[in-house]
């Protein structure tokens, strides 16, 4: 009998022996195989932000902060917003805040408050003139700013990604639940046409139920690193593994998949190559002789439904740039890279859904390029043919940027839902640290649930219009 106790209380040592701690921003276990990190209990006076909607804003007030190329592209399709005003502009350096404002000036409107230094952000925030912050800045300090922003009762639209890991995509969630202000992040890939079309496809029922979707960004940046101030993109990605930039991949499909709005990811596990280009590219422009980030990086992710999404990362390699965008239901499929806009249907399901009628499409085979641009073109969502021509002329990435923010500023000044909420952020977020978990432990993680339990409280994606 004594025997027997000292080998299990053995075992009990080796079991407790073999289970990693787990270095992440929040605190984390392993709990049967699986990384666990810790959901935060709501705070007293924080509520659930799904759905959320504001006084409208007739005439919205924009501070954007991070006058580098994101900001002076963003500032140039504001040009063409009507009931905007651009209030105010900051940087670092405030020389570029005064070129900036110059181009204000030019374009025909009043010149802009101007903020800079490393703490001008706060200042704008605090501004009382301002209604909307749009953060552009590199990544690091997007969500120390929003935090800042809502803090100051400003809603903050922030670029991609909103958060680089855990611990301030939950600093978003409870900021933007505890203000009840907006806070969006700025992915435009989800208004892009084609993805905008194939999402109302899947919502119509053209593909039956989805139940596998692939994203990617996929996008040699060679020519890119030079140019970032202070080598900061490359030198993160010298820091960390995993899926440092996700969102463009995974926002479409999880529109499409619903998520948190009647679904959710449940657990991922991510695997990755040695560095090659990166580290070649490190060497050269930082003098190191280690680099974190895999050449290729992919994630399988696992939703409450029993749905597979698979998103990819590789910014070194030379090939051709890709999103994969790929959706594939019980009825049929539509896919944009590597052949953009080939969609292969049911013949049935297109007469039935669609009023096509092709007697004998092959349902192994592409439909042909006139049912392709047909379908793209009948099913471009409504909210994006009213300003579809415009949005190519402004353009941004093709116009879908000028999508986004044509939709952000119609939603405030009606007091509407935004197209994405701070879960969106989060959830499209969060795959940095828990893909850099997942590879470094070599163990699946589970995904927070950041709404707390209500991802099924919606029935599933939509625009918000004015009735």
């Amino acid at each position: 009998m004594r025997t027997k106790l000292i080998l299990a209380f053995a075992a009990i040592l080796a079991l407790f022996a073999c289970t990693p701690k787990i270095e992440s921003t929040v605190p984390a276990k392993v709990v049967k195989g699986v990384i666990v990190t810790e959901t935060p209990a709501r705070e007293k006076g924080q509520e659930s932000a799904l759905q959320l909607t504001c006084e409208p804003i007739e005439t919205v007030r924009i501070g954007f902060v991070g006058m580098g190329g994101r900001g002076n592209s963003a500032l140039k399709r504001y040009f063409h917003i009507d009931n905007i005003e651009i209030a105010a502009l900051c940087d670092i350096y405030p020389e570029k805040v005064a070129s900036a404002n110059a181009r204000v000036q030019e374009a025909g409107f009043p010149a802009a408050k101007e903020y800079s230094g490393e703490d001008g952000y706060k200042a704008l925030c605090a501004d009382p003139d301002i209604d909307l912050v749009y953060i552009t800045t590199d990544w690091l300090p997007h969500t120390t700013i929003a935090v800042c922003a809502m803090e100051n009762g400003k809603h903050t639209a922030i670029e991609v990604p909103a958060a680089m890991n855990l611990e301030e995509c939950w600093a978003l969630v409870n900021t933007a639940e505890k203000t009840r202000r907006h806070c969006m992040m700025l992915e435009n890939c989800v208004y892009d046409f084609f993805e905008s079309s194939c999402l109302n496809m899947a919502q119509q029922g053209l593909l039956g139920e989805i139940y596998y979707a692939e994203g990617a960004y996929i996008h040699n940046l060679d020519y890119h690193w030079p140019i970032y101030t202070n080598n900061w993109r490359l030198d993160y990605n010298y820091r960390y593994r995993g899926d440092n930039y996700p969102t463009h991949g995974l926002g479409p499909v999880c529109q499409a998949l619903d998520i948190h709005r009647g679904d959710r990811m449940k657990t991922l596990i991510a695997m990755d190559t040695r560095s090659y280009k990166g580290l070649e590219a490190a060497r050269e422009l930082m003098g190191v002789d280690t680099f974190a980030n895999g050449e290729h990086t992919s994630t399988l992710i696992r939703t409450e439904k029993e749905k597979m999404i698979n998103i990819q990362h590789n910014v070194y390699a030379s090939r051709p740039y890709s999103r994969l965008y790929q959706l594939l239901g019980t009825e049929g499929l539509v896919e944009k890279y590597p052949l953009p806009g080939f969609v292969a249907l049911d013949s049935e399901v297109l007469k039935d859904k669609a009023g096509i009628d092709i007697p004998g499409l092959e349902t192994e085979k592409y439909a042909p390029e006139e049912v392709r641009d047909r379908l793209l073109k009948d099913f471009r969502p409504e909210i994006i043919k009213e300003i579809e021509e415009k949005a190519r002329m402004v353009g941004g990435h093709g116009g879908m940027d000028y999508v986004m923010d044509y939709r952000l500023i119609y939603c405030l000044r009606n007091g509407l839902p935004l197209d994405m909420d701070v879960y969106d952020a989060a959830e499209w977020s969060c795959l940095i640290e828990l893909t850099r978990l997942s590879l470094e432990y070599q163990l699946p993680v589970a995904v927070p649930d950041f709404t707390r339990g209500d991802w099924n409280k919606i029935d599933g994606y939509s625009y918000a219009v004015k009735e």
